[in-house]
């Protein structure tokens, strides 16, 4: 699966403010940010993600998801806390 279409899938479903997929041949790694994951739980999160990704998983386009989530406030904090000096 193209890292544009896994991008925009989740950007559709999701409502997401950002969303950034890298990809190692069939192991995607994906960071996304939005209001969705205010108040919800780690393991509520992964699945809302792992959710629009399915029928790809089950196809074996996708392997392997490492998911970081994050609210617009957390990514904020997040980026201050490890900028580059």
């Amino acid at each position: 699966m193209d890292i544009q279409q896994i991008e925009q899938l989740l950007q559709e479903q999701l409502q997401l403010s950002e969303v950034e997929v890298k990809a190692e041949g069939s192991h995607y790694s994906v960071r996304a940010v939005g209001e969705c994951f205010a108040n919800v739980s780690r393991v509520r999160q992964q699945q809302m993600i792992y959710g629009p990704l399915m029928a790809a998983i089950q196809d074996g386009s996708i392997h392997a998801v490492s998911i970081r989530t994050f609210t617009p406030e957390q990514w904020r904090r997040e980026k201050l806390l490890n900028s580059p000096m």
